[in-house]
């Protein structure tokens, strides 16, 4: 018989930035984790999401009445549950977060109890997940940008890379080509470029723009326009040669449907700390199979790796700068890229743990 959920304990954690980051439409200070620990049979699972400390509050108020007490075994019927309590707090944003660390606690809880790797228990479809280095922020210094650059595809060897483009809502495209063509020196020819504008051009600029980083050979122009603007993805998706990528702020599977739908994308995003966890991240790598497309998991690589390890059309895994900083202060078992990939240590779960020590100073108090 299954054990129940007996308890559930929820922590926010802020991690001051050394400095102000910013991208083409947001500036940031700190990144902030909502860790979720259920507790069944003695044992303790682990998830969480990169979200305000509103999810703290909405979980314990929504979700966690419809958690404890059910069977430990059962993550999928949990999981419906939490949608259908959410109701009319509203799915997408914080309440989506906030079930995305249950879910994703849920399942790293269910593995441990099987003592299996969280993606043997899914199906292992992959033994490890390609990355890319993912940074590059509009606020970096030239210096700071080659030097974070050369780390990733010189030191590190991840042979793919992410910048930020769109400065200032797109106000200045000829830094954005300055930055892109020294990232282009520093990281030599082998090297795969990406580029982000987080919805920061105009349909016709993000095209202009695209034209002259062909030149510069990059392969991927993610959010060139507003990711809501699907008729403009699209059309520019049909206009230009970098793969076209979004869906980062996809919080249940109509959106997804939607996006694949439409043409807007060459690869689907998906952020499994944003769009319900697990099981509704599993299902979104369906739809877009189901179009033909490759799913890419949205920043979180420590989150993603399990569940991107168990779908066949992954793409790849973005090792976002500021989540593997801040995994490496929380968590104990953060696994390291090798030859570009990350592979999952053989232990039960996710194979991560909150660390006894030092993550006190960055406990957010109720």
């Amino acid at each position: 018989m299954s054990p129940t959920i007996e308890a559930v304990d929820i922590t926010v954690f802020k991690i001051p930035l050394d400095e102000p980051e910013s991208d083409g439409t947001l500036t940031w200070h700190a990144t902030q984790v909502v860790v979720a620990e259920p507790v069944a049979a003695g044992v303790r699972g682990l998830g969480f999401t990169y979200a305000p400390r509103a999810c703290r509050a909405l979980a314990q108020d929504v979700l966690l009445p419809v958690v404890i007490g059910r069977p430990a075994e059962d993550v999928v019927g949990t999981w419906h549950a939490m949608v259908k309590a959410v109701r009319n707090a509203g799915r997408p944003g914080v309440a989506s977060a906030a079930i995305a660390a249950l879910d994703l606690a849920l399942w790293d809880l269910k593995a441990k109890l099987h003592q299996q790797p969280l993606c043997r228990l899914l199906g292992q479809a992959r033994p490890s997940a390609p990355i890319y280095g993912s940074g590059g922020f509009t606020s970096l210094t030239d210096e700071q940008l080659a030097a974070q650059f050369s780390h990733w595809a010189h030191d590190q060897h991840i042979p793919r890379v992410k910048m930020k483009i769109g400065e200032s809502w797109g106000s200045n495209p000829e830094r954005d080509l300055a930055r892109v063509e020294l990232a282009r020196g520093v990281i030599g020819d082998n090297v795969e470029l990406f580029v982000d504008a987080n919805g920061g051009y105009t349909r016709k600029q993000a095209v202009r723009v695209a034209r002259r980083l062909d030149e510069l050979g990059v392969v991927w122009f993610e959010e060139p326009v507003s990711s809501d603007d699907l008729d403009g993805l699209r059309a520019i998706r049909l206009m230009i040669d970098p793969d076209v990528a979004a869906g980062e702020y996809g919080y249940d599977l109509n959106y997804f449907e939607k996006m694949c739908s439409a043409g807007a994308v060459d690869v689907l995003q998906a952020d499994v700390t944003r769009c319900a966890g697990v099981t509704e991240w599993l299902r979104a790598a369906a739809v877009a199979a189901a179009h033909n497309l490759q799913i890419s998991g949205h920043c979180a690589p420590s989150a993603h790796l399990h569940v991107a390890c168990a779908v066949p059309n992954l793409r790849h895994l973005e090792y976002f700068a500021d989540h593997v900083r801040a995994d490496h202060l929380l968590f104990d078992g953060v696994v390291e890229p090798v030859d570009g990939a990350l592979t999952p240590a053989d232990r039960p779960g996710l194979g991560l743990s909150l660390k006894a020590d030092g993550i006190d100073r960055f406990r957010v108090e109720p």
